[in-house]
């Protein structure tokens, strides 16, 4: 028999993503959690309307600590963590539903991202593998950006054939807002871990950023979006490394 599964999706304003994400979900998960950082759209509202969603509102903790949160208050073992802005594709939901799941296994999902309207292959952001539906008795969320699974003891993991479709920016200036955050935390993180502070890293890093993205990925086959996200993650490392650098001047 197919084991039960809970879902768990954290959300703020997600009213343009939620419908979406949880209508993909239905025939999957028994149960949806929702932890809600105070909406103040109609993200709750959304909810509301499918019966095996369990919304709880709370303070935001963090990426890991919330996701964490929401895993503890799931009913069932197995998880499928996913974003609001992400859906399970037919293929995958398919594929998923044929699983005979393993709890020595964590199962990953080739995720297909798209920018302002354009599914993007290359960039280096596809496949962009993630570890989506897993035994929560044996993992955790770590890291305050970009938060990545840990598991109490060795597992292996299963690709998951059929695409988790991320529709992560409806404008170019939703991208640059979210990687000035992301720079922001990051570079909290480098200097609580006493990184250094070469300044170099603020000159060079942004261009072989770019170069690495927009030539060596194969950003050019993107076309002028690929050359939009190979720009603004170059300037997402110029951001992450200034900061840096007045962290460590004002606490010098």
């Amino acid at each position: 028999m197919f084991p039960k599964i809970s879902a768990v999706i954290i959300t703020y304003n997600e009213e343009k993503n939620i419908r979406r994400c949880l209508a993909s979900l239905q025939g999957i998960a028994e149960e949806i959690v929702v932890v809600d950082s105070h909406s103040t759209d109609r993200t709750k509202e959304i909810c509301s309307q499918y019966e095996n969603v369990n919304f709880i509102s709370t303070d935001w903790k963090g990426f890991s600590d919330t996701k964490n949160y929401g895993n503890d208050i799931a009913k069932h073992s197995w998880i499928i963590s996913l974003d609001s802005d992400e859906e399970l594709s037919k293929e995958l939901k398919t594929n998923i539903a044929s699983l005979e799941l393993k709890e020595e296994n964590a199962y990953e999902f080739n995720r297909l991202t798209n920018y302002c309207g354009k599914w993007i292959k290359h960039c280096g952001w596809y496949p962009d593998i993630k570890v989506r539906l897993f035994n929560k008795s044996i993992t955790s969320w770590e890291g305050v950006v970009h938060e990545k699974l840990v598991y109490t003891k060795s597992i292996s993991t299963e690709l998951i054939i059929g695409d988790l479709n991320h529709y992560s920016y409806y404008t170019e200036q939703e991208h640059l807002d979210r990687l000035k955050k992301y720079a922001q935390l990051s570079a909290e993180e480098k200097f609580k871990a006493k990184k250094g502070n070469e300044n170099y890293k603020i000159i060079f890093s942004p261009i072989f950023k770019f170069i690495s993205v927009f030539f060596l990925k194969l950003g050019f086959l993107d076309g002028i979006t690929g050359f939009k996200i190979a720009k603004n993650e170059a300037k997402y490392n110029y951001w992450k490394y200034s900061i840096l650098k007045k962290l460590h001047q004002t606490n010098a």
